[in-house]
């Protein structure tokens, strides 16, 4: 129990906390005039226009409940409710103060694990003190109790969600990373190999033809040169410890093998433009798998489509891919948000110093675009 209550006080605030943003003041200038509302309709209610103005003032605590949502909870509760509660024994009876439930809300969603634990008995602390000061009966902090308690678990439930989905990204990112590290190591091996077949023929020939090792020594130094230039380029790419394949990985040309009509779907037309043979095979792999995976997802999702189109086009700067199809502008795929295949076409690109989108046409179907630096990342 004791590590446990140590491992909750230690936990940061989640990655990403978004700063103020319009709904925020939205939300706020909406609740305010709500307040002074219920302040003009209720003749009964304590205090009157000192109790209106009173909530009025602390709902600006909301502009804040992201950033410093323990501060915010304090603030709200000593201002609406303990301070009231102590000078003049009684509080305000606005129902415009249930907005500190989305304070609640929001220290167990944004906090850190020491702001939530110390902001249960400042939670708490305010509803005994109202029931010790008999302000309200016990059935209400029954109910109180239950309120508070299901924002917090319902601000727990959407962090662990965020979390658990922050992870998942992780774990393609680093999938992703590890194929593309897999194709530059497959790739480098490949060029070890001719080198060392080039050495040993130069070698064989030498005694009765030498310039066949001049010849075998040129041939040697462009591969080598390449193999630098691919090794550069995966120094900072991670690969999992798997056997090594001495063959060359998928290059933009072999994009043409997933032309035709499969067994279900659509046809995919493919079309090259440009010297392609010239691309490193980095930038190759990458254009092959991210068309490989458009392919896929427009076989999978796109409704009623006839046709995938597939154009690839390099010159000497970039290398530009383009897959669209012809499916139903009302696929659901464009109303949910971006598959992990997408994510991890996003990421392929991105190590290399690319690009890489998706999204509805403005007719029908689904487009994907990635532009590539011919060079593949810079180093």
């Amino acid at each position: 129990m004791q590590g446990l209550l140590r491992s909750l006080w230690r936990e940061p605030r989640p990655p990403g906390v978004p700063a103020r943003v319009w709904r925020d003041w939205l939300l706020v200038g909406v609740l305010v005039p709500a307040a002074v509302l219920e302040g003009v309709l209720r003749p009964d209610l304590p205090w009157g226009a000192a109790s209106v103005v009173l909530t009025a003032a602390v709902m600006p605590t909301l502009l804040w409940r992201r950033t410093r949502p323990l501060a915010m909870l304090v603030i709200a509760l000593g201002a609406a409710h303990v301070a009231p509660l102590l000078i003049i024994g009684s509080t305000p009876d606005n129902n415009a103060l249930a907005f500190v439930v989305v304070l609640v809300y929001a220290l167990f969603r944004w906090g850190s694990g020491r702001e939530a634990m110390l902001g249960v008995p400042v939670m708490f602390g305010s509803m005994g003190l109202a029931f010790a000061f008999g302000r309200i009966p016990p059935s209400d902090v029954v109910g109180g109790l239950i309120v508070l308690s299901s924002a917090a678990a319902l601000g727990f439930a959407f962090r662990y969600r965020a979390g658990a989905r922050l992870r998942e990204l992780d774990r393609v990112k680093l999938l992703e990373r590890e194929q593309l590290a897999r194709d530059l190591h497959d790739t480098v091996a490949h060029h070890v190999s001719a080198m060392a077949i080039r050495a040993q023929a130069g070698l064989a020939t030498s005694a009765t033809r030498p310039e066949a090792a001049d010849e075998a020594l040129r041939v040697i130094e462009a591969e080598a040169a390449r193999t630098l230039t691919e090794m550069r380029a995966m120094v900072r790419l991670l690969r999992r410890n798997e056997p090594v394949e001495l063959t060359p990985g998928r290059r933009i040309a072999d994009i043409e093998q997933l032309a035709g009509r499969g067994r279900v779907g659509p046809s995919v037309k493919v079309t090259i433009e440009g010297d392609v043979e010239a691309v490193p095979p980095s930038v190759g792999a990458a254009i092959y798998r991210i068309a490989q995976e458009s392919i896929t997802n427009a076989r999978r999702h796109a409704r009623h489509a006839t046709r995938i189109d597939v154009h690839v086009a390099a010159d000497d700067t970039s290398v530009r891919l383009h897959v669209s199809d012809d499916g139903d502008a009302g696929s659901a795929r464009s109303h949910v948000t971006p598959g992990y295949g997408l994510l991890g076409m996003i990421e392929r690109a991105g190590l290399l110093g690319g690009t890489c989108e998706a999204g509805p046409n403005p007719g029908r179907g689904w487009t994907v675009t990635a532009v590539l630096p011919r060079a593949g990342a810079a180093t």
